[in-house]
């Protein structure tokens, strides 16, 4: 899938350093606790193909760890995350539908 670059590379550095710390230092290990837009923001990555140049730079262990927890998530089961207490159903329907 083809993407468009972003054209201010502050704002990108900031959105790759977010979604390093969210799968490494800040992970949660609840996608229900996550902060629902960086929850968005790794899904909608790794739908256009680019979640791995995000991790590019970290070192091999950092990678590993990276993604594995980013197919923790790819890997839920999106109608029992949408059925769970205060989930947001449209949310988890869009999730299931950008990893089909």
């Amino acid at each position: 899938m083809t993407t468009h670059p972003l054209s201010d590379n502050v704002v990108k550095c900031r959105l790759v350093k977010k979604i390093q710390d969210s799968v490494l230092s800040k992970w949660v290990n609840d996608p229900q606790r996550m902060d629902k837009r960086m929850l968005a923001l790794i899904f909608l990555a790794h739908a256009s193909d680019v979640i791995e140049n995000a991790f590019a730079p970290l070192n091999d262990d950092d990678y590993e760890v990276a993604m594995k927890r980013v197919r923790e998530l790819l890997d839920l089961d999106f109608e029992a995350e949408s059925a769970k207490p205060n989930a947001n159903e449209i949310l988890w329907a869009v999730f299931m539908a950008f990893t089909k």
